[in-house]
């Protein structure tokens, strides 16, 4: 395992080296060094990942980079505000070992108490501080007041545990209410923190979201496109726009690799997100009962979960297409990719999206995908050469490029290939991480240095 700080501590660097280092290295692809050999003998230091529920089946991307880091030496613990909404057995051995290892806060019950008693009696008036700072975070939104105590509970409980292990950064995915917690503890506590911005649900509710508060808070933002960088900007003063780090998210291809050809015994079509109105899943539906209309067979398989489910259900058999569609509800990897291997082509219709990791996995598998142009997909896709996009919404548009995929087996293989080159150069889950790293050691070290 590589030394962590030292991997791209910049003085004394020479100014070639540096760019290994840098996002996107020297020419906007990943370019490093060999993290896992350069430097052994320096400290290491101490990150800690604050999630909301972890193990989660909808954030496997999370783990994943929590794997991926301490892969290359990384020090990474966790925090998680919720246990596992499923039963032990229902987690993979890999999330299992997370679980045992993962502080969770509302396990801590009337503990709680404690936490609070201990902090306001070695620190009166940091308490105070943080308590009137969350009030005036709320603001006039007197409705959302106690969800805000609430974080301010949690802030403490994971300050005070924080606090006894002598951690002092905090990293979060998401600027929603883990962020919130975040902050909140940056002011009780010696404790800095950083996010990953995904999108796209804090652009449109900036003010709900805090999210200028946010920004100016953390000590850096990474953002997993240029276009939740723009957004950020947008959203932020000047003076904050040297925090934010462009980190791609990624996918393992050794885990998500192309699967031997079947004989085709229909097209499937597969969906995999969240049964909510955001993702277009009724889009979809009405595209496949337009092509079933025209006498083309499709099946489409919805794969995951959402308050969404039963209106679906109720627009298939408006349509009469219940025989067309399957509903698999949430799955593990496993049988993911297993899922994935069966279809034709991979269809995500989202109104709203930052950069899909479900789309990364489907074309990391060769599968030739049809998305959406909106927020950061068009960097992901460029429509007609490694997959196509369509306006969102336009169901038409949507069965018209499905209807081509059909009938044309030749392009089908020319769009996948040409997705899995994309995710190899640009969304490899192992050479992102290993940009994420140099962002952590780099940033930090800056603040080592300052101190």
């Amino acid at each position: 395992m590589g030394d962590f700080q030292a991997l791209t501590r910049v003085q004394g660097v020479p100014r070639d080296e540096r760019s290994k280092c840098a996002p996107g290295g020297a020419s906007g692809t990943i370019v490093h060094a060999d993290l896992e050999t350069s430097v052994r003998h320096t400290s290491q230091p101490q990150l800690t990942y604050l999630i909301s529920c972890y193990p989660a089946i909808t954030h496997t991307f999370i783990l994943r980079e929590i794997l991926a880091l301490r892969e290359l030496g990384c020090t990474v613990r966790t925090v998680s505000i919720k246990s596992p909404e499923r039963s032990a057995d229902g987690l993979t051995s890999v999330e299992e070992a997370e679980h045992q290892q993962t502080f969770y806060v509302k396990a801590r019950g009337l503990r709680i108490v404690w936490d609070h008693l201990k902090c306001f009696a070695s620190h009166p008036l940091r308490y105070l501080a943080g308590f009137w700072f969350t009030v005036r975070l709320c603001g006039l939104a007197f409705q959302y007041l106690p969800n805000y105590l609430l974080y301010f509970a949690e802030a403490i409980v994971v300050g005070e545990w924080m606090r006894r292990r002598g951690l002092d950064h905090l990293h979060v995915h998401f600027a929603n209410a883990g962020s919130t917690v975040a902050l909140i503890i940056s002011k009780v506590y010696p404790v800095q923190y950083s996010m990953t911005v995904h999108g796209p649900d804090e652009f449109y509710a900036e003010v709900f979201y805090r999210l200028k508060e946010k920004i100016s808070g953390a000590s850096f933002i990474c953002c997993i496109s240029q276009f939740c960088r723009g957004q950020l900007m947008k959203a932020s003063s000047i003076d904050d726009w040297h925090k934010f780090e462009v980190c791609p998210l990624g996918v393992d291809p050794n885990w998500f690799h192309p699967e031997q050809a079947l004989v085709e015994q229909e097209f499937g079509v597969c969906c995999v997100g969240r049964l909510v109105a955001a993702k277009g899943q009724a889009v979809l539906l009405e595209a496949a009962a337009a092509l079933l209309n025209r006498g083309k067979r499709v099946h489409v398989h919805l794969i995951g979960d959402g308050p969404d489910r039963k209106a679906l259900q109720e627009l298939i058999i408006r349509h009469n297409i219940t025989e067309n569609v399957t509903f698999h509800g949430s799955v593990n990897q496993d049988r993911l990719r297993g899922l994935l291997a069966e279809a034709s082509v991979f269809v995500l219709p989202s109104f709203a999206e930052g950069v899909p990791v479900s789309l990364m996995e489907a074309m990391a598998m060769e599968i030739p995908c049809i998305s959406t142009i909106t927020a950061g997909i068009p960097e992901l896709i460029s429509s007609g050469v490694n997959g196509i996009l369509v306006p969102p919404s336009d169901a038409a548009s949507l069965a018209e490029a499905l209807e081509m995929l059909i009938g044309n087996p030749e392009y089908r293989l020319k769009l996948g290939r040409a997705g899995r080159r994309k995710i190899m150069e640009q969304y490899n889950l192992q050479d992102n991480t290993r940009r994420l790293a140099c962002v952590f050691a780099r940033r930090l070290a800056v603040r080592s240095d300052r101190t």
